[in-house]
């Protein structure tokens, strides 16, 4: 007797006993998302402009900070201390956020070691690290540019570690294409964009740093 398949995810053998439906809507959680991250990043930029006069790059840097830092805290941290989530009867926000993403990667309903690991990594490690990086810039901190090249190398490995996964087991993990190129690669490639651009800002400042200072010790000479 076949076993009923009682989940939407790719693989389709794959077991996931007790699973209980999604219950909110893709545009209700995309909404909540969007909305919740959208006032965190407004207040940040309020508060770096009106209350700290940052500069605009840094007003910018401080956003970023600050929302990838509670997205690893919150949303990853929740994945990886809560092993059933797709068992939930109930409507709990977290729960269904990766309900729905696992349409676009399986593995993280199947609980995949790799993808645990990295995401386990990712909420205890770089989601502080990043809220450390909105003080550090604030607070004009000496090692700010040396603390955000770290957590940029950080976040580049384990979502470079996450796609090569993917691929080395054949990438077939999506519901279909939709929500492989909409989840999978788009809601992702950005820690792999911005971290690199932060990591190339960053090492021109801490260059141009150095060569200021044999010209400081020459004038003063």
């Amino acid at each position: 007797m076949t076993e009923e398949i009682n989940h939407p995810y790719v693989p389709r053998d794959l077991k996931l006993p007790d699973y209980v439906p999604v219950f909110l809507s893709q545009s209700t959680i995309l909404a909540v998302y969007g909305i919740s991250s959208l006032l965190v990043v407004s207040f940040m930029w309020l508060l770096s402009g009106r209350g700290l006069k940052k500069s605009k790059v840094d007003r910018v840097l401080m956003c970023w900070w600050i929302f990838t830092g509670l997205t690893h805290i919150i949303l990853e941290g929740y994945f990886v201390f809560s092993p059933e989530f797709y068992k939930k009867k109930t409507p709990h926000y977290l729960a269904e956020v990766w309900k729905e993403y696992s349409k676009g990667d399986s593995r993280y309903a199947g609980r995949d070691s790799g993808v645990v690991a990295v995401e386990g990594i990712t909420a205890v490690l770089e989601g502080p690290a990043c809220l450390l990086a909105v003080y550090a810039i604030a607070t004009k901190k000496s090692y700010s540019n040396i603390l955000q090249i770290a957590i940029s190398l950080g976040q580049l490995y384990g979502t470079l570690v996450y796609f090569i996964t993917a691929i080395l087991e054949g990438d077939n993990f999506a519901t279909n294409e939709f929500y492989y190129y909409a989840y999978y690669v788009m809601a992702n490639v950005w820690w792999i964009i911005i971290p690199t651009t932060i990591l190339v800002h960053c090492w021109k400042k801490i260059c141009a740093a150095f060569e200021v200072q044999p010209q400081k010790k020459t004038k003063s000479r």
